[in-house]
């Protein structure tokens, strides 16, 4: 009875967002999580993306080399943008399987080996380049031991050099073992291998039907054999090979040399396993020395937290005995004290005088704006499981479609304070636009140079020229009029009405016994505290091929460093006001933003002493460039974060004062 005293809009209303509901829950999805079941014997085509190696950095295209292709050609997979960017080449490969049906098959004979396929084959073997598979959206996991500690890798080497052998073999025959999780019901039973090779299934109850397998594990056992030319000669794609045990000796394994023809082959094994499908990426995230990250981690919170707590205490009570006894003085008392307590209220008259370089300061302030939103909304979605490692660029992806779409908060940011400094409209469009091509500016210049460096190394991980059209269309068209939208809306906001009057003349600043910037850098050590073991971690899963997936960690590091930035950059433009130096703006911003300094210096360090097998020249100026890209916009982010802090504290600070 009640919906009938409904209004028509309230009833709409009510439809719509019911309407609404009923999608979220009947389409409610995370990327990478859609479960794909298999019948027995249905065939199943494993991809292949780019070979990759620690050594270059370079990752290039998987056929490159002379490898077998598919009978029905090359084909590249659909891939999003940040697959492309990260130099992922995703395509089919003839690797085929059936599933629950162990089988070993012969793939193909190449044609004699040239000379430079000899040269490139011996290349990428010196260079340690891996082959990268995939199998039902799960990479090829392959686990050695080194100095008789157990090493998980993904994917499998393109060849090896014994020690002390002036010989590389290559890796021509791979043995994969999958993982696959039966369905209730199914009673479907591997038993062995039957005749030729093939696995027999075995059915418990005929009137049981399998309903399906997941795939929950994808392993290689990569070795090289010298195949009899003879034999191979006669086989076709797909008969069934003899079964190979790994590893044999060098005798019988593939050498690689000129007019040589090599036979690739591949055996596959299907086994059961109690790991469902939601679970099957535990294996690749877990991480070794887990104990000892998370101590370290816990470890460096307790202390930042421990500084930050003193720091804040210590400030709170010298501000308000300031104030407290500041009020409590005549006028003439007061103009006293002011020449024999800290020097803060005798820049009354020139602490929001407007700093040099002030467009710069709004342009700056604006992107960090943009990039700290595209940070926090990123890692809150990867916190609470929203970016799937099975999603490949998923991550890459969202933070560009987040930047492009956080442009409306860049330009209200930066002409809302160009109009704060300049009590006027005037010059907000040369802001806007200056904000919106800051920042990209810069990355495309360094994207550019290191672009260039890719091009004539024919890696998979140059960006494509069109790639460079829609990334510029994706600006243009989204970005840059959702940045003048922002500008014009900052227009309409009244500004910060400043609680005091600026002299005429400005008071000349005492010349101090150290340099200010001395202390500006120094004060980027605290915040570097919060993140630098959280960096280690990142920069290995970068750089070396490992996962990265404690994005809870990461929103807590976060957290931490947001609060220890405006905390330094807090006491830092205190520290200034009180020995009289009124040029507090840009100080203010590079307290906190001076982090980025010890970022980049961390990455040289991390260059230098972790990537000791990173090799060449170009390799090096593609990890500074990509380092240096990350070190300004980290810069951005934190002087953006101490920056904002620091002008509503001295905005707070001034208006607690009474002044004639």
């Amino acid at each position: 009875m009640d919906l009938l005293f409904m209004s028509k809009r309230t009833r709409l209303g009510l439809f719509t967002y019911v309407v609404f509901l009923g999608h979220l829950c009947n389409g409610f999805y995370l990327p990478g999580s859609y479960m794909r079941t298999y019948s027995t014997g249905e065939p199943i085509f494993a991809k292949v993306n780019s070979l990759t190696s620690i050594e270059t950095e370079l990752p290039f295209s998987y056929y490159s080399l002379p490898y077998c292709t598919p009978s029905g050609g090359i084909k590249k997979s659909a891939e999003n943008l940040g697959e492309l960017l990260m130099g992922d080449q995703i395509d089919n490969s003839p690797y085929r399987f059936r599933m629950n049906i162990n089988e070993s098959v012969f793939l193909c004979t190449t044609h004699p080996l040239s000379e430079h396929d000899v040269k490139l084959l011996k290349q990428r073997t010196h260079d340690l380049y891996q082959v990268n598979m995939i199998l039902d959206n799960l990479p090829a996991m392959r686990f050695a031991y080194q100095n008789g500690v157990k090493i998980q890798w993904t994917g499998f080497p393109v060849g090896f050099t014994p020690p002390g052998s002036k010989d590389d073999y290559i890796i021509n025959h791979v043995k994969f073992r999958v993982s696959v999780h039966e369905y209730e019901g199914t009673g479907v039973q591997i038993l062995g291998t039957g005749e030729e090779g093939m696995g027999v299934i075995s059915t418990s109850d005929d009137k049981k039907k399998a309903a399906g397998y997941e795939i929950v594990g994808f392993e290689v056992f990569p070795c090289s054999v010298k195949n009899d030319p003879e034999k191979m000669a006669k086989l076709h794609q797909y008969d069934q090979a003899e079964s190979v045990n790994c590893p044999l000796g060098l005798e019988k394994s593939q050498i690689i040399r000129e007019q040589e023809k090599i036979s690739f082959t591949y055996e596959v094994e299907f086994v059961k396993s109690n790991v469902r499908w939601p679970s099957r990426w535990d294996a690749y995230l877990k991480m070794e020395g887990a104990r000892v990250h998370w101590f370290s981690i816990l470890n460096s919170l307790m202390v930042i937290f421990f500084l930050a707590g003193i720091v804040f205490v210590i400030f709170l009570r010298t501000v308000r005995r300031d104030l407290t006894r500041y009020e409590e003085l005549d006028k003439e008392s007061q103009a006293q004290m002011n020449e024999e307590l800290s020097g803060w209220k005798l820049v009354v008259g020139d602490v929001f005088r407007e700093p040099n370089h002030s467009k710069l300061l709004c342009v700056m302030v604006g992107d960090g704006v943009q990039i700290t939103g595209m940070t926090v909304v990123t890692i809150l979605f990867a916190a609470f499981g929203f970016m799937s490692p099975a999603s490949r660029g998923m991550l890459l992806t969202g933070m560009i479609v987040l930047y492009l779409f956080l442009g409306t908060g860049a330009g209200y940011a930066g002409v809302y304070l160009w109009r704060t400094i300049k009590g006027t409209s005037e010059g907000w469009r040369s802001v806007s636009w200056s904000v919106a091509f800051f920042f990209p500016g810069v990355v495309f210049i360094i994207l550019t140079i290191l672009n260039f460096i890719l091009w004539g190394s024919n890696s998979t991980g140059a960006i494509p020229i069109s790639l460079y059209f829609i990334l510029l269309s994706l600006l243009f068209c989204i970005s840059v009029p959702l940045t003048l939208l922002g500008g014009y809306l900052g227009t309409r906001a009244d500004p910060i009405q400043f609680p005091v009057r600026t002299n005429q003349i400005a008071r000349e600043i005492p010349a101090q016994k150290y340099p200010s910037w001395l202390l500006v850098i120094g004060a980027g050590t605290l915040p570097f505290g919060t993140l630098f073991i959280e960096l280690f971690f990142i920069l290995s899963s970068i750089w070396l091929g490992r996962f990265y997936y404690v994005f809870g960690f990461l929103l807590v590091v976060l957290m931490l460093l947001v609060v220890v930035c405006a905390e330094v950059s807090v006491v830092l433009t205190y520290m200034h006001l009180c020995v009289e130096d009124w040029q507090w703006w840009w100080k203010a911003f590079y307290a906190s933003g001076s982090v980025s300094l010890y970022v980049f210096l961390y990455s040289m360090k991390y260059l230098v002493f972790d990537l000791r097998s990173l090799s060449g020249p170009v390799s090096a100026i593609l990890y500074l460039g990509y380092s240096l890209i990350v070190a300004i916009a980290i810069m951005l982010s934190t002087g953006t974060i101490g920056f904002i802090t620091s002008l509503y504290f001295v905005h707070y600070l001034f208006s607690s004062v009474k002044i004639d």
